[in-house]
């Protein structure tokens, strides 16, 4: 293991620890997830209402293949989605042993008993080619150490016309958020640097697969590709 990712299993095993603050944020419910969320993500209001709609954009409600989520983190946002999709196979895998547990917790507590949970690292998946329909990443892509490898393993346990989305920040939208990642979320080992711009993402999608869309809401880059 690297020094990098040393100190990124290190800062979300903190946050695992501290998982009902992380999930007050991530709802924008407590009164300091509501702070972060307005001034320092600068998604207030409708924002946030749009940031959500922006992650989830290609994964349907009635969705019923085979589908990865990495990383899940605490699984605040995404397994309340997985309620309705009855029919489908969901594995959810973290870097993080600290995040996954409490993901597996809050998932015992929604009823989720099918879905599979699982430690990994994204840039050495343990599956085979073309394992999944669709791979949901939320807040991911700027945390990986190892962006390149991660992007190329999501690609290769992806099935052919299977769609990889989500979203993850993009510099050079906002200069509050940008001071805050730089100096605390990448200090912190929370963000991992390089960061692309939405740009930049752009073009390393469409590399890759045959259809990218990529849109923004605040400093972050929704993104929606066909295999």
């Amino acid at each position: 293991m690297n020094k990098r990712n040393t100190i990124v299993r290190n800062a979300y095993a903190l946050v695992g620890r501290l998982a009902s603050h992380y999930d007050g944020m991530m709802q924008n419910e407590s009164l300091l997830g509501r702070f972060a969320i307005r001034f320092l993500w600068q998604l207030d209001g409708e924002k946030y209402e749009a940031f959500l709609r922006q992650a989830f954009q290609g994964l349907p409600k009635d969705f019923t293949g085979d589908l990865l989520e990495i990383p899940v983190g605490t699984g605040t946002l995404s397994l309340p989605y997985y309620k309705n999709m009855k029919a489908s196979s969901i594995t959810c895998m973290d870097y993080s042993e600290e995040m996954l547990a409490r993901a597996r917790e809050y998932g015992k507590e929604l009823g989720l008993g099918k879905i599979r949970f699982q430690q990994g690292d994204v840039a050495a998946l343990p599956f085979e080619q073309d394992s999944f329909d669709c791979v949901l990443s939320i807040d991911g892509l700027h945390a990986f150490p190892q962006k390149d490898a991660s992007l190329r393993e999501i690609h290769r346990v992806l099935r052919k016309g299977g769609t990889f989305t989500g979203c993850c920040y993009v510099k050079g939208e906002n200069a509050i958020t940008d001071l805050f990642v730089n100096y605390f979320c990448a200090t912190c080992g929370f963000f991992t640097p390089p960061f692309d711009t939405a740009g930049s993402l752009e073009e390393k999608l469409k590399r890759l697969y045959s259809e990218t869309t990529v849109t923004t809401v605040g400093s972050f880059a929704g993104f929606l590709c066909k295999k």
